[in-house]
């Protein structure tokens, strides 16, 4: 735990430096004016405290963003601790900024992924009531489903399962298994008493929402959960129209390539990708995407975009994206054949869209670190390349807005954050109603989301007469798309 601050006597942190907490306050402050929908869902329910007491964990990037959704659910009542869901994600000036207010906070910029878990445990781990020396959450913010899985996985060794016992597939899913082994030496039945607990969880991303749906249809999900990836002002806002701004902020602070005039791959066109693509192309890249899907594809030609294969831009492209929240869809075969000095990133899943792990142990491949998050592999020669060509991997191959800038702009995340919250709501306000499935907020709240946001940015809805309501059949106040409308 390298230069991390812990003070567990007074408070009960891991973070890089608490010295500076004054300044991650000033950023908080800052990115609360460009967050209406929290702050005004914090003032709405201020007084009545809907989550008074809650233990509440979230498993969300640690930035000036999260802080303020984090001092919201406080305001609201929960008992909040909290630890970031990425290695690099974490802004270490409002990290320090949250443990100084008194909240649990585990996160720093840089962790290992031995340290990365180990905080996920320290977040899920709350103080005892006299009668159980520690207990987990009864709600969690998820963000890509690691907490989740934590937990599912932990019941499933105490059930007897063997999987900690088989060798895990890569490292990060070893020190999974290794730490879940500890805890059943350390904490013998300690995820069946969390799970007993545990009465909801909402989901972020589109990764966390798939694991979601997996577990529900195998009949192994532990509790209700809701998808707030599928809210239209989360999954327009946030993956469209955050992409849109941080990709390129991402690429910009990292390092001192001009995009006008390069060759840009673009893997995948759903929301991120839409969002990527449209701010490549507006920075004078000619973009090229990749696409599994004939819907997605045929979008992204009508939109202007080239449509073709990977393979088809090696030795063409200047800059790849991943987008796509699969694994493998860069691999180490493609990096080898790339022209020199190509950019590779990533913004859509872990570090497994691009083969990370192939690519740092390969015998004829050697990497220089230029700066935190900026390393240069190049390859010697093999049957595959003509040799002694290098690519640029940006944040290890993990989210580039993140570990290369600072994320989405506070605006989109306030949408993005304002469905957590009313998520959150929701699922304790339904705690002895809602069953072991997922759930979706209604339209209604979706479409007061948006209007929260409205007034900030100068917008003036029209309002429908009684007459046309009734000629279009919506009500007068909505909602006025049905579920299944695509936005």
């Amino acid at each position: 735990m390298n230069a991390v601050t812990q003070d567990t006597h007074t408070h009960d942190y891991k973070v890089r430096d608490i010295a500076l907490a004054e300044l991650g306050r000033r950023r908080i402050r800052m990115a609360e004016e460009e967050m209406p929908g929290l702050m005004r869902i914090r003032a709405r329910y201020a007084q009545s405290k809907p989550l008074k007491g809650v233990r509440l964990s979230g498993s969300l990037h640690m930035t000036k963003e999260t802080a303020v959704l984090i001092e919201t659910l406080n305001t609201l009542g929960a008992s909040v601790r909290w630890a970031s869901c990425n290695i690099f994600s974490t802004q270490d000036d409002c990290a320090a900024a949250i443990a100084a207010a008194g909240i649990p906070v585990f996160a720093w910029k840089g962790e290992t992924l031995e340290e990365y878990w180990d905080c996920t445990l320290d977040m899920l781990t709350h103080p005892g009531d006299g009668t159980h020396n520690v207990r987990g959450p009864e709600l969690i913010v998820d963000d890509g489903g690691d907490a989740t899985l934590l937990i599912h996985k932990g019941v499933d060794m105490e059930n007897g399962d063997n999987w900690v016992n088989t060798p895990g597939a890569n490292h990060e899913e070893q020190v999974i298994k290794n730490l879940l082994k500890r805890t059943a030496k350390e904490r013998p039945g300690f995820w069946k008493k969390v799970a007993a607990g545990w009465k909801g969880v909402s989901e972020e991303t589109t990764t966390g929402v798939h694991r979601l749906y997996q577990m529900m249809e195998a009949g192994k999900l532990l509790v209700p959960a809701i998808n707030v990836n599928d809210s239209v002002t989360k999954s327009k806002f946030d993956n469209l129209y955050g992409c849109r701004e941080s990709l390129a902020d991402g690429i910009k602070r990292a390092t001192d390539l001009m995009v006008a005039g390069k060759v840009a791959v673009v893997c995948g066109y759903g929301d991120v990708g839409k969002g990527c693509a449209h701010s490549l192309k507006g920075f004078g890249a000619r973009v090229i995407i990749t696409e599994i899907d004939p819907i997605n594809a045929l979008q992204a030609a009508m939109e202007g975009f080239q449509v073709a294969t990977v393979e088809d831009t090696l030795g063409i492209a200047d800059i790849y994206v991943t987008t796509t929240g699969n694994k493998d869809i860069i691999t180490l075969e493609h990096m080898a054949a790339m022209k020199n000095n190509a950019l590779v990133c990533n913004i859509g899943h872990f570090d497994n869209e691009i083969q990370m792990d192939r690519l740092n142990t390969a015998r004829d491949v050697t990497r220089e670190n230029i700066k935190p998050q900026v390393d240069r592999y190049t390859f010697g020669v093999t049957s595959s390349n003509n040799g002694g060509h290098s690519i640029y991997m940006l944040a290890e191959g993990r989210l580039v807005n993140l570990g290369c800038a600072h994320g989405h702009p506070s605006f989109v995340m306030s949408n993005s954050f304002s469905n957590q919250t009313l998520a959150q709501l929701d699922l304790w306000a339904n705690k002895d109603k809602y069953e072991k499935t997922v759930y979706r907020l209604p339209k209604k709240l979706d479409e007061e989301v948006a209007r929260l946001h409205l007034e900030q940015i100068g917008v003036k809805l029209t309002k429908l007469t009684p007459e046309q309501a009734a000629y279009i059949g919506v009500p007068v106040e909505g909602p006025y798309k049905p579920d299944h409308y695509r936005y």
